[in-house]
């Protein structure tokens, strides 16, 4: 049987399997089970055995549990509600001032936490009945939370990031370092928005009537970042400063939180289990995603799939920025159905050989697609922050007006997106500055 037949009929069940409802990971597992009998028969299964004690021995990957952790003791400890009081002093005053603080925090959030669905629920809980009771627009107000939760998926630490250095075998530190400014031009660029449609539709943001706070209740709303940036600093200076590996930062960021959450005085019994559950959940469902997908990964290269492709490709004799652009269009596309976990650990191994015989750098393309992630997040019908906001919805607000909300923040984002692909120094700045500083 010819590699490419296998690689059509692993594909076609694949599609079938999805959209007959199943779930990704035993959709994954089942396939690579199947084609390792058919092809190979059953002493080929140790090949599955020898995928999953990668995934369950892997150190980058133990990251990810840790950073749950933590991320799930903040959302409970009190430390948002506070931040937000502050932002809402600070920024109040500005056009679209709550807009900002919003897409503010949801950046400290994603420094703090690397995780989409605590700044989007904590966001739709806090600040849309806030925007929504001075009178903000409700499109600008649902756009502006459901754009910058997603900064969680590409400014450190992310756990998205952790996935999909682990899957790329590259540094999860230089992933990191490669986020961090185009995650802060995507926040400026919303917050730009939310000045920008304040300033020439006054009506969408109305400023508040009331009598502005002293200078003195407003500095003192500032100890709330205290915590916050004591919690960054320690994560991200813990692994830029050579002290500690990805994973070792993460239980510093454990720690953190822990403390910030007694020092909130929310550190009891029912909040640590709740946030112990909120890991257990996550993590298995990421770690069996991941065995499932590196086993069938496994069968898609054993066959010749990732020679066969290429070959094909440079046969194909068309410039590589086209195929560069044939690839974000698949990773779009994707991101329609799947979730991103699941779209890396199937495309990235496949396009990554691709990516280095077109001399094109890695970090840089897993920048790219984390916004082709962050593009799927806020994109209907599968787009995680859509759902995540539909459950805090006030009474009389549906999805569709969610779905318009969107529309301006998604051309942000692929603006973005064109943005690094012809700048690619704006990626790639930082992590080789980081490197030549720790070399001297």
């Amino acid at each position: 049987m010819s590699s490419s037949l296998v690689l059509g009929m692993m594909f076609l069940g694949l599609l079938v399997l999805l959209l007959s409802g199943m779930p990704l990971a035993f959709v994954l597992a089942s396939l690579a089970v199947f084609f390792t009998l058919a092809l190979w028969g059953t002493q080929a299964l140790v090949i599955t055995v020898l995928q999953t004690v990668d995934v369950m021995t892997s150190e980058i990957l133990l990251a990810i549990p840790l950073y749950v952790l933590m991320a799930s003791v903040l959302q409970r400890s009190g430390l948002i509600d506070d931040l937000y009081r502050a932002m809402e002093l600070w920024f109040r005053r500005l056009p679209g001032g709550l807009a900002v603080g919003t897409v503010a925090i949801c950046t400290l959030m994603a420094a703090m936490t690397g995780i989409v669905g605590a700044a989007v629920a904590a966001m739709g809980i806090l600040a849309l009945p806030s925007m929504l009771r001075r009178g903000y627009d409700e499109r600008l107000a649902l756009g502006t939370i459901c754009a910058g939760g997603t900064l969680g998926i590409l400014i450190p630490p992310s756990v998205i990031t952790i996935v999909y250095a682990a899957t790329a075998q590259v540094s999860v530190g230089k992933m990191f370092a490669a986020g961090i400014v185009p995650g802060l031009i995507l926040a400026a660029l919303y917050m730009g928005y939310a000045v920008l449609r304040a300033t020439l539709r006054p009506d969408m943001a109305p400023r508040p009537d009331e009598d502005p706070p002293s200078m003195r209740e407003r500095v003192l709303s500032l100890r709330s970042l205290v915590l916050p940036t004591v919690i960054v600093i320690g994560v991200l200076g813990s692994i830029y400063g050579g002290i500690a590996t990805p994973t070792e930062a993460a239980a510093v960021g454990v720690v953190g939180a822990l403390i910030s959450a007694a020092l909130q005085r929310e550190l009891n019994l029912a909040n640590l289990r709740g946030a112990a559950w909120d890991t257990l959940r996550v993590t298995a469902m990421i770690m069996w995603i991941t065995i499932g997908a590196k086993a069938f990964v496994s069968i898609f290269t054993g066959t010749g799939g990732a020679d066969f492709l290429l070959t094909f490709i440079q046969d194909l004799e068309v410039n590589r920025w086209l195929v560069l652009l044939a690839m974000i269009g698949v990773l779009v596309f994707l991101g329609l159905f799947l979730d991103e976990i699941g779209i890396i650990l199937l495309c990235v191994p496949v396009f990554l050989p691709v990516i280095n015989a077109m001399d094109f750098d890695a970090l840089w393309f897993g920048v790219l697609f984390l916004i082709t992630a962050q593009m799927a997040y806020i994109t209907p019908p599968f787009g995680y922050t859509l759902f995540y906001l539909k459950g805090v919805l006030p009474p009389g607000i549906g999805m569709e007006t969610v779905y318009r909300a969107i529309i301006p923040f998604l051309l942000l984002q692929a603006a973005a997106l064109v943005l690094f692909m012809i700048f690619p120094d704006i990626v790639t700045w930082l992590p080789d500055h980081l490197a030549q500083s720790m070399r001297s």
